[in-house]
């Protein structure tokens, strides 16, 4: 089944799977997706991901990560420019993302 916002269904898995405390979370994978976890990643907010290869699409395997007492590292997402509402900002205007 294909999605109309494969994005938005990528934040909506990684909030579900946090919210009930999963280890790690699978989605399909395309290059744009590997780029926003890629980031993810490098800003500390998901501990490690894995791309498994086949020959259909491939699996996005994202392993999420929490703090002392199970403290989410994510505590909430959501998506501000949508393919039906595109949302511009200059590079100066990018909202601060909260500190943890």
């Amino acid at each position: 089944m294909t999605s109309t916002d494969p994005i938005a269904d990528m934040l909506t898995r990684l909030r579900n799977a946090n919210k009930a405390y999963h280890e790690y979370v699978d989605i399909p994978s395309s290059r744009i997706k590997e780029e926003i976890v890629r980031i993810l990643r490098g800003e500390g907010y998901v501990a490690k991901y894995e791309v498994h290869r086949d020959e259909a699409q491939g699996i996005l395997r994202i392993y999420l990560k929490y703090g002392k007492g199970k403290k989410k590292t994510i505590s909430g997402v959501r998506r501000i420019s949508k393919p039906g509402r595109r949302v511009y900002v200059r590079k100066n205007d990018i909202p601060k993302v909260l500190a943890f």
